[in-house]
């Protein structure tokens, strides 16, 4: 890795070489950020994506594509709260080597396909914060593919990825990187948008931290994938400014 990389505390995790954290963690999260958003350049214009795996429901209704407004896609109810003060209290699971937040009947994830991947938040804060997490833990263990094809919002950048996975190019993410939720900031939230910065610890005590946004969109929170030249990576020395919530 270059000097220069190195020495660019805030850059960005789809074009650049790696975080900026610590050693451990930069080697970690290029094997699966870098893979996972690198979307190709210069591609003209894309198929639409396939149609979505069937996903099997681990919590009680079914998804429908017709969830009322506020409600999910999976019947969880919405909420009219608007931020987040402290950390909710969470149950998690493992998911790969991250744990992830789990609360299916009121929170999410109201939806676990047959392959495992998680689906169906909560319109709320603490959704939002669950999808996010999920999300990206997802695309670190094995669902990168599943993540663009049925967890992204609709914009160009999916449809580049999209494009990306039906040319046979490898969007897996490699290794798994170990690191884990150390933290969190909602940093803005309608019942529409939301923007969520995550606290991560690599396994040698290393922090990074890096915003998402996602987006309401067909009754779930999905990933609003930055264009190229989008998304900053930060270190952090400690929790200080974060909330700490962690599972492990």
């Amino acid at each position: 890795m270059s000097e220069s990389t190195q020495n660019n505390t805030e850059q960005n995790p789809f074009t650049k070489p790696g975080f900026i954290i610590s050693a451990a963690l930069v080697v970690a999260l290029i094997a699966a950020v870098i893979v996972i958003f690198l979307l190709p350049k210069g591609q003209g214009n894309a198929q639409p994506a396939p149609a979505p795996a069937e996903s099997g429901s681990s919590a009680a209704a079914s998804p429908s594509a017709s969830a009322e407004a506020g409600e999910s896609v999976c019947g969880l109810p919405s909420s009219k709260e608007t931020a987040l003060g402290t950390a909710p209290k969470s149950k998690w699971d493992l998911l790969g080597t991250m744990a992830v937040p789990t609360d299916p009947s009121t929170a999410g994830p109201g939806t676990v396909g047959k392959d495992g991947l998680r689906s169906c938040f909560a319109q709320s804060p603490t959704g939002a914060l669950y999808a996010t997490v999920n999300i990206w833990a997802s695309s670190f263990n094995g669902y990168a593919k599943q993540v663009y094809l049925e967890l992204s919002a609709d914009s160009p950048s999916r449809d580049k990825a999209v494009q990306a996975i039906k040319e046979g190019k490898d969007v897996s993410g490699g290794t798994s990187p170990k690191v884990q939720i150390a933290g969190f900031i909602i940093h803005s939230y309608t019942p529409e948008t939301a923007v969520v910065e995550l606290a991560i610890k690599s396994n040698d005590g290393g922090y990074g931290a890096f915003s998402t946004s996602v987006l309401w969109e067909d009754g779930d929170w999905k990933l609003d994938i930055p264009p190229a030249g989008g998304g900053a990576v930060r270190q952090i020395s400690d929790l200080s400014s974060f909330i700490p919530w962690a599972g492990v």
